[in-house]
């Protein structure tokens, strides 16, 4: 495949998001991913559905670029591919549950005692150690815990985000781990365990909000989407649609200002004279923004404020997105065709680019078992050999 990383073997066992992702990113850059699931495919392989076999958008999007396998860990004869496939390779990913770490033997001394430099990139829910390290948990439990649904929308009901933020920002926690460990390795020889958590990546995404109420104790509540801290800071309605307009900062306030052309009601008022005074007072300064974008369209409000360089952007549902000129014209995605998908899935890219060594979608994502008998034959299993781990229910 080429790539920064070429040379570098990972397994992953991970499951939903953060574990797969954190592999597709180390992918994208050029290691070899084998992806090891159950016989009958693994639960996030389906996931949100799109092709005629099942698969989902979720399996699509973060499963580029690797190869997979089926194994029974459970059978003496699949901890014996285990044990060979580990023996050759750098990183094993899974963010699995320690127990389950047990019971599969992927273990860090189980690993290591396989392959002393080996790393283990893993990820819980809660973390540890801690009351509740052993408990199991998804995306939402960190959003939850961490003050971030507590101050989204209006607060009665509270709201989480509709994307997982959280999975995906501790497989990148979990991705950059890994790279620091490779360096370590490089220079000492010595691997070592990688743990990434959702309630920690949570927690350090609403660092700020904690610290603000840590030291000064603000007790804010939540306020819709009308910013606290700044104004204006809102989504306002426009002739056809909806557009963002966060201002921060007195340079942009001042932009603002003359943009509405009011620069002597806005500046010279003490109400309005930092960010902070501006957040106490955001509804008033709101209410002029929102007559402003009244009495345009979504287009003409975002391109006058684009101008301006003043921060907007246009809110746009998912087809929206798909066709906005700009995500196009930045080749943020690639189309990729699948077996039994109707049309191309656009994958998007890792969101960094390298201007050397870029990363790159090279493959689609791998059918169930695509490269079973490929990668057995690369550890020294002969095609009777295979048949038979496939009859007994191993692979």
């Amino acid at each position: 495949m080429g790539g920064i990383l070429e040379g570098v073997r990972v397994l992953d066992f991970g499951r939903y998001i953060a574990g797969p992702y954190c592999a597709t990113l180390l992918a994208e850059f050029g290691a070899e991913v084998i992806r090891v699931e159950k016989r009958g495919g693994s639960e996030d392989r389906f996931v949100a559905p799109v092709g005629e076999d099942g698969e989902g958008a979720l399996f699509l999007q973060i499963n580029r670029n690797k190869k997979c396998i089926t194994l029974d860990p459970m059978k003496a004869e699949g901890q014996e591919v285990l044990r060979r496939l580990v023996a050759r390779s750098d990183v094993v990913v899974a963010n699995l549950p320690p127990q389950t770490l047990q019971a599969m033997k992927l273990d860090y001394e189980t690993l290591k005692a396989i392959k002393s430099e080996i790393i283990l990139t893993t990820a819980t829910a809660f973390g540890g150690p801690g009351p509740w390290s052993d408990r199991v948990g998804f995306d939402g439990v960190g959003q939850v815990m961490s003050g971030a649904v507590y101050m989204t929308g209006a607060g009665d009901p509270p709201y989480r985000a509709a994307v997982n933020w959280v999975d995906f920002g501790t497989a990148l926690h979990c991705a950059f781990g890994t790279l620091a460990a490779l360096i370590e390795r490089g220079k000492s020889g010595r691997g070592q365990i990688v743990e990434g958590a959702l309630l920690a990546t949570a927690l350090s995404f609403t660092n700020a909000t904690l610290i603000e109420q840590a030291v000064i104790g603000v007790n804010r509540v939540p306020t819709g989407n009308l910013g606290q801290t700044a104004a204006p800071a809102d989504i306002y309605r426009t002739r056809d649609g909806w557009v963002l307009c966060q201002v921060t900062g007195h340079p942009l306030f001042v932009r603002w200002a003359r943009l509405m052309g009011e620069e002597d009601r806005w500046l010279k008022d003490p109400r309005f004279s930092s960010d902070l005074k501006r957040g106490e007072n955001g509804p008033l300064i709101s209410q002029r923004m929102a007559r402003w974008c009244a009495e345009r369209t979504t287009q003409d409000a975002v391109d006058t404020l684009g101008t301006a360089q003043i921060p907007a952007g246009p809110v746009l549902s998912p087809q929206q997105a798909l066709d906005h000129p700009h995500i196009r014209a930045a080749g943020f995605m690639t189309s990729v065709d699948y077996p039994g998908l109707p049309s191309p899935a656009p994958l998007a890219r890792a969101a960094v680019r390298l201007s050397l060594t870029p990363g790159e979608i090279v493959s689609r994502p791998p059918t169930l078992g695509e490269h079973t008998e490929l990668v057995l034959g690369e550890l020294g299993y002969d095609a009777a050999t295979i048949a038979a781990l496939r009859e007994n229910g191993t692979i």
